[in-house]
């Protein structure tokens, strides 16, 4: 769609001799307008998907058991939001929670198969309900919360077992407590992934620095360096005790705990998990607010780059707007509508590589590296 139309817009271009003597800085931010225009209705919209709707067990699909489980719907995607385990209590929080009727955008419903410990299987009736972003998005201004940033790239799982013979990377058996630590970090808003390890593959990792605990042997072999977490567990005695060490970027956590159940001890750890990864990725709410700044970007040589670089701006979710201010061959200038303060959208460019500091201007020049 996108290339037909700007093929589209070069055929009018050449036929029409108005259009043509205009001036090419003209001429380009036509061409960068339709880009614009093509690329904004999807900006944003997989994150909001996600982050914007809660999954509760309901006993039914009747409307009273609906509007029931709406409000613990809602909080979930307050926590989403914030990262915060618990959100604080507040009058604006309690007139919300009573309004969450008003503020449903659709909802469904899904069976989930979930296994026990014992091996018996259960079933559970989930109600999946999708809250108007902008709405949500008020009540999280009004009650104070922070925002954890959109941009949250998945944490990949290595989970060992000792039993006392032999260490074994996500053993079958304990398919419940894998599950527990999926249902746990989606309900908090953390991307989780496992490996995908062949035969050959699981032969060649070293399993005595896996269980170390070395993130940065398995970033070496291919796993992302902005998110792994290896959980060492071992049963001892009545207990099983576990030891985390999780690397998100150039931050890097370890600590231990313990329950009777795996289970409950791996959801208590990514509980934990995500509470850091959230607090090191969290805007304050004393920096959220309207702000806009003016960035000129150059490597733009081709129409692929300068697509490709407004859908990246546009997906960021500090950005509320794009502006195109004008145009010379091969850069651009832009000017975005920011919803926090304009240094969380450099740190969001020095986390990337989609965009670098200029070498030569000012602090608010950069180059676009990729095509």
């Amino acid at each position: 769609m996108l290339v037909c139309s700007v093929l589209w817009y070069l055929i009018k271009l050449r036929n029409n001799p108005i259009l043509l003597q205009a001036p090419p800085v003209m001429q380009i931010k036509r061409l960068l307008l339709i880009f614009f225009i093509l690329q904004l209705p999807v900006a944003g919209a997989a994150a909001e998907e996600g982050l914007y709707s809660g999954e509760v067990v309901v006993p039914g699909q009747g409307a009273e058991d609906r509007i029931q489980a709406l409000p613990d719907a809602l909080i979930q995607v307050l926590q989403k939001l914030s990262g915060q385990r618990d959100v604080p209590f507040s009058p604006q929080l309690d007139e919300a929670l009573g309004n969450a009727e008003n503020l449903l955008l659709s909802f469904r419903y899904r069976n989930v198969e979930r296994n026990g410990p014992d091996g018996a299987v259960t079933r559970e009736l989930r109600l999946v309900a999708q809250f108007m972003p902008a709405a949500v998005d008020r009540i999280v201004q009004q009650t104070g919360l922070p925002r954890w940033r959109q941009e949250r790239p998945a944490v990949q799982i290595w989970v060992v077992i000792d039993d006392g013979s032999k260490r074994e990377l996500k053993p079958l058996e304990y398919t419940y407590a894998w599950e527990s630590i999926e249902d746990v970090a989606g309900l908090r808003g953390l991307p989780v992934t496992w490996p995908e390890l062949d035969e050959e593959e699981a032969q060649l990792i070293d399993m005595r620095l896996v269980w170390g605990g070395f993130t940065d042997y398995l970033v070496e072999r291919g796993a992302p360096s902005d998110g792994v977490a290896i959980i060492a567990a071992r049963r001892e005695g009545p207990l099983w005790n576990l030891r985390w060490n999780v690397a998100n970027g150039e931050q890097n956590w370890t600590w231990r705990n313990s329950d009777q159940e795996l289970m409950f001890a791996l959801a208590q750890g990514v509980h934990q998990m995500t509470d850091q990864i959230a607090a090191a990725n969290t805007i304050a709410a004393s920096d959220l607010g309207l702000y806009s700044i003016d960035l000129t970007i150059g490597g733009l040589n081709s129409a692929v780059a300068y697509a490709n670089c407004l859908a990246y701006l546009q997906e960021l979710s500090l950005v509320s707007a794009v502006e195109i201010l004008g145009a010379n061959p091969g850069r651009v200038h832009f000017r975005l509508q920011l919803n926090a303060s304009s240094e969380y959208l450099a740190e969001a460019f020095n986390r990337g590589t989609v965009l670098s500091p200029s070498k030569a201007g000012s602090d608010n020049d950069y180059e676009f590296l990729r095509q």
